[in-house]
């Protein structure tokens, strides 16, 4: 399976530690390549992000209907491999479940990113309270990941993922990142069985972040998932789900800047020790 890989690298010596990110639902690499890529370069890092099978331009969008969340998890242990150094992996919503499920089995991470992410605990709580919050919103967004953005419009997409300050000019640049989503992965991760991950296997740094106004993913759930890894927490305010690429992305890029200056100080410590 062919994956499409968008990378920026540091026009100075790299740092140590790479960067992994994994898009979310109905997206694709893209959604990284517009900010958060070329601002982690910048800063030193080399950045990576790669589509899932059945998404932007890798292989597969053939069979998007019938693809598993153990094939997008079977996609990242084949981008992680080929990484020399362990990198730090950054997941946003379903990508963060990605990453979540793809350490249930391995190591091969410097630290864990969530955003916006789907809960340890699945889809089900958070999907029950959009639906009884925001029933309207729920049901465009069940159509979008159905039937793809020929059954949206960009102001359907703010409404969804951005903050109201989202300009429309941003909405239209950036409607084209959006397509259907598989609806059998979706399946898999509703349930409360979904992860079998253990917290306490985790032997590296934990960050989440989420965003006040989201309402796919609710700071309640986030909170959750911050306390279920005893993990770092970070809630933007005046900020909607897409973070990467809501008006004010810099907040976050600065920081999870911030946590990875301090993290990967901290484990450089202990090696020289």
């Amino acid at each position: 399976m062919k994956l499409d890989m968008i990378s920026r690298y540091p026009e100075t010596t790299a740092k140590r530690v790479p960067l992994l990110f994994v898009h979310g639902s109905f997206s694709d690499a893209r959604v990284w390549s517009d900010y958060f890529l070329p601002y982690f370069a910048e800063q030193g890092y080399e950045a990576h992000a790669f589509s899932l099978r059945g998404h932007g331009r890798s292989e597969g969008i053939e069979r998007l209907a019938t693809w598993r969340l153990a094939d997008y998890v079977a996609d990242l242990e084949k981008v992680a491999a080929s990484f020399a150094c362990a990198p730090v992996m950054i997941g946003h919503s379903m990508g963060g479940m990605v990453i979540q499920k793809y350490l249930e089995k391995h190591r091969h991470a410097s630290g864990l990113v969530l955003m916006a992410s789907v809960p340890p605990q699945g889809l089900l709580a958070t999907s029950m309270q959009m639906a009884m919050r925001h029933p309207f919103l729920f049901q465009q967004m069940a159509q979008l990941s159905m039937l793809g953005p020929r059954f949206g419009t960009p102001l359907m997409m703010r409404k969804i993922l951005f903050s109201r300050d989202m300009p429309e000019s941003k909405l239209r640049d950036f409607f084209p990142y959006m397509q259907a989503e598989s609806q059998v992965v979706s399946m898999d991760m509703m349930g409360p069985t979904t992860l079998q991950l253990k917290p306490e296997s985790l032997h590296m740094p934990v960050l989440v972040l989420g965003a006040h106004n989201d309402v796919l993913v609710a700071p309640t759930f986030v909170e959750q998932t911050a306390r279920f890894y005893k993990a770092e927490l970070h809630i933007f305010r005046d900020m909607g789900h897409a973070m990467m690429l809501d008006t004010h992305w810099l907040k976050v890029a600065e920081c999870l800047l911030a946590w990875l200056e301090r993290v990967t100080h901290a484990q450089s410590a202990d090696i020289a020790g």
